[in-house]
């Protein structure tokens, strides 16, 4: 799809109400391998790369703000000619899916989100990366980030094993799959972009939680996630009196890979209900 003057692939599957899955910060659509064919029985599912990521284009200048990137994924919605849809996203892509969600609130935009699944979203609630982020955003920071990337290889490899909670768990295709865009450059630039406004967008994030109050929620984690503090999930919670929480006992921050039975499970049961 043609989106902000760049090219922005995305997946397409199954048949039912729209749904549309958004990966997390160094993912894309194959984050949803597992997913997909799982859920399409049910769901019209677009799974899209944000610009950016995967193997979308890579443009120089876009805003890659939280708020920023919901408008983005927004437009793509409209592009796909669809008013109402439910939202999966996981990570940042879950933090994403909850400034989507705020955005569908004002009328005039036409659009309406009917159920939220967020997967260890990025929340203020978090201890982890309040600090981390901001640093690497910085200009010392992301110096040193770049003097870094020629290393990246190796650093992948080894933060994308730390993302589960078992390395007996983790699929074989995973680390291939992942660092496959990384033969398209700019992916760490995309990175940089985000994390450069991270305090910012958990202020607004903030602000934006209590005008959800009213939408059907399923929160999931693994208790072993090391990226989103399973325990931030307690007070994202009370922001939503409509949701429902399952944490997957040992599983990291991936658990559409780790437990995918368990996970796919859980969003068609949750995906059924009544809204």
């Amino acid at each position: 799809m043609e989106l902000d003057g760049a090219r922005m692939r995305y997946l397409r599957s199954g048949s039912g109400p729209p749904l549309i899955l958004l990966h997390g910060l160094l993912g894309y659509s194959f984050s949803w391998r597992f997913t997909m064919p799982a859920l399409a029985p049910y769901a019209t599912i677009y799974a899209p790369d944000m610009l950016g990521a995967g193997f979308s284009d890579r443009p120089a200048r876009i805003d890659h703000s939280m708020r920023g990137t919901a408008r983005r994924m927004l437009r793509f919605v409209q592009n796909l000619g669809i008013t109402s849809f439910d939202l999966l996203g996981t990570s940042h892509g879950g933090a994403v899916a909850m400034m989507m969600a705020g955005e569908c609130l004002r009328p005039q935009l036409g659009l309406h989100v009917g159920k939220l699944i967020l997967v260890a979203p990025v929340n203020p609630f978090s201890a982890h990366g309040r600090r981390l982020a901001p640093f690497i955003g910085s200009g010392l920071g992301a110096a040193w980030f770049r003097l870094m990337v020629p290393q990246m290889r190796f650093f992948y490899a080894y933060w994308h094993t730390r993302m589960y909670g078992e390395r007996s768990r983790i699929p074989p295709d995973a680390l291939p799959g992942y660092m496959a865009p990384l033969s398209k450059p700019g992916l760490f630039e995309h990175a940089l972009g985000i994390v450069r406004t991270w305090t910012r967008d958990l202020q607004d994030l903030q602000q934006i939680l209590p005008k959800l109050s009213e939408i059907r929620t399923l929160l999931l984690w693994g208790s072993k996630d090391g990226a989103v503090y399973a325990s931030s999930a307690v007070e994202l919670a009370n922001y939503l009196p409509h949701s429902e929480t399952i944490v997957f006992p040992d599983i990291g921050h991936l658990p559409y890979e780790e437990c995918p039975q368990e996970f796919n499970r859980a969003v068609i049961d949750f995906l059924q209900k009544p809204a």
